[in-house]
């Protein structure tokens, strides 16, 4: 990286790795949607499957195959432009925040307006539901990504090839789909019961956690770490040090590290498990793990990174 960045990345890769074909990269991709993914998206941006339960008419595969249809599209023609184009067509943790809160309260929306009009049985809505409306919903999970997503978005950079990136989006997209199917069916099905209020509330629910962590992403809440996790201050010196971070399912560990401030410092970033903090949100930039990241010389004080969700967050503490 340039001398003028503010951070140096490392990422820890085997040397003499070729090139994956795209059909590597189709089947990676099925396999992370599959294995890692499933859980992890469903959670993100299940969520806007509420808004095919705003209305009751039309056929439930034939709107959940719409969503899905929807979601393969923009995923493989995001895939193909990160290929083409690298970073530069990536969204900054800003701007993914900004959205994250938008489709939070999008979500909202949609379940107290379920909740108003109660199960469909009861309040059939008059007239045909736009046949944009699940495609477009579909395509707009790009927009709400997982930690998984953006893995497999930093894939489809470093192939520097749009066949590549579009092959390796697509096996993600094609991974994920039978939960999303599953989960779709399920939803509209519900909102024909008496059920209809309980998954608007589940909704609400489902709204203000994307809420939440758009909020923590973005750096907006959650600035501090607890007074009560502080380890005691590192030794001082002058040298250059390293810490260790460990990524897991339950976020980072240990939670609070301590550096001394007034020097540089490499977090090393070390990957056990698959999923939302597999990728960290530091100084205004993703970074895919395991990497090492070199800070420069940091003033006193507290330094937080979340994962790419903004669910979990860590904190370096300068004294």
């Amino acid at each position: 990286m340039e001398s003028g960045d503010r951070y140096a990345i490392r990422h820890h890769v085997q040397s003499g790795a070729r090139p994956l074909s795209a059909f590597t990269l189709l089947a990676g991709g099925v396999a992370a949607g599959l294995v890692a993914g499933t859980a992890s998206c469903t959670a993100a941006q299940g969520s806007l499957l509420m808004g095919l339960v705003d209305h009751c008419h039309g056929r439930d595969p034939a709107q959940v195959g719409w969503f899905l249809a929807g979601r393969l599209a923009s995923y493989t023609t995001a895939g193909a432009l990160l290929g083409l184009l690298g970073s530069a067509v990536s969204l900054p943790p800003a701007a993914r925040a900004v959205l994250l809160v938008a489709a939070g309260l999008t979500v909202i929306v949609f379940a107290v307006r379920l909740l108003r009009r109660g199960h469909c049985a009861a309040k059939p809505e008059a007239g045909a539901p736009s046949r944009y409306k699940a495609p477009l919903l579909g395509a707009a999970t790009i927009l709400v990504p997982c930690g998984v997503t953006l893995g497999m978005e930093m894939i489809a950079i470093s192939s520097g090839s749009p066949v590549a990136g579009a092959a390796a989006m697509a096996g993600f997209v094609l991974g994920t789909a039978p939960a999303f199917a599953l989960l779709g069916y399920v939803l509209r099905r519900v909102s024909r019961t008496r059920l209809a209020r309980l998954a608007g509330v589940v909704a609400i629910a489902a709204g203000l956690w994307t809420v939440g962590a758009g909020l923590s992403l973005g750096g907006w809440i959650g600035g501090t770490p607890p007074a009560a996790s502080r380890p005691s201050p590192a030794a001082p010196g002058s040298g250059e040090q390293t810490v260790t971070v460990w990524a897991t399912r339950e976020g980072y560990r240990p939670a609070v590290v301590t550096a001394r401030a007034g020097a540089p410092v490499e977090v090393v970033f070390k990957l056990v498990d698959r999923g939302c903090t597999g990728t960290v949100t530091i100084g205004g930039r993703d970074v895919a793990l395991p990497a090492t990241v070199r800070l420069p010389p940091q003033p006193k004080g507290a330094l937080r990174y979340v994962c790419g969700m903004g669910m979990y967050a860590g904190f370096i503490d300068f004294s």
